[in-house]
């Protein structure tokens, strides 16, 4: 990278103390061995198991310029609204031009192995076409999804259709949340999105094509967390659903 362009990485977590440390380390030697200048936003207010207080070993072992631990958002709306919500609050943390989000539960692998190389793809993919946002897919080349019981691929795929019917977005992946923006795109997203939880990563994707961003993408292995449970439920596929009609009637 240029001496003067720095990735921050928007991590969300509600319950990840045992994952965090992983994909932390997993960052922490992708960006070294590559030469990348980054900082890590982990976003966590008080998560029952402990989250915040391995946060802060982190930043101790890691240094405070590359870990930085955002506070102040309520529990309450990082569980309900786990990534509008806690992506605006990290955005105010944020000091690189480029900005990545994605899970901290370790579901956003490339052939599981290679995990650690998938930051530098997504990087690369960006400076080959000189896209506004490189998003990863699962719908896509040899992306794929492993670890999901057929239920919850049903969910998946069915949802993924019927945003590709009712919205036409020029992507083939709107509800995955492992992607790379350019900071100043981000911002303007944020301003026009008025979505919450998981039909806020797919509002994201219309309002870049309303506002003639361009998207690359990579496809990607989402492999199923490796500790904890999915917050994924009821409440929030009906959320979607009804975040999808709102969508499609208004843009």
């Amino acid at each position: 990278m240029a001496g003067s362009e720095r990735l921050s990485v928007l991590l969300p977590t509600y319950n990840e103390r045992d994952n965090l440390p992983l994909v932390v380390w997993l960052l922490v030697r992708t960006f070294t061995d590559s030469g990348i200048d980054f900082e890590i936003i982990i976003i966590d207010d008080g998560s029952p198991d402990g989250t915040q207080e391995v946060a802060q070993q982190l930043e101790k072992i890691y240094g405070s310029d590359k870990i930085v631990i955002s506070l102040g958002i309520s529990v309450f709306q990082l569980f309900l609204f786990p990534s509008g919500t806690a992506y605006i609050h990290g955005m105010k943390y944020a000091t690189g031009n480029f900005i990545v989000i994605m899970d901290a539960d370790l579901s956003h692998h490339v052939s599981c192995i290679l995990f650690f190389l998938i930051t530098p793809i997504v990087y690369r993919k960006q400076k080959e076409g000189n896209f506004d946002i490189v998003s990863g897919t699962r719908y896509k080349g040899n992306g794929g999804v492993y670890g999901w019981d057929l239920k919850r691929k049903l969910i998946s795929r069915g949802a993924n259709f019927l945003t590709q019917v009712l919205l036409r977005p020029g992507a083939s992946d709107l509800t995955g949340s492992f992607r790379l923006y350019r900071k100043e795109v981000l911002q303007k997203l944020m301003e026009q999105c008025v979505s919450k939880g998981y039909v806020f990563q797919m509002e994201m994707i219309v309002r870049a094509r309303q506002l003639g961003f361009t998207i690359g993408e990579v496809p990607i292995s989402f492999v199923d967390r490796v500790y904890g449970e999915s917050k994924l439920g009821g409440n929030e596929i009906v959320s979607f659903l009804k975040g999808l009609l709102t969508l499609f009637a208004t843009t």
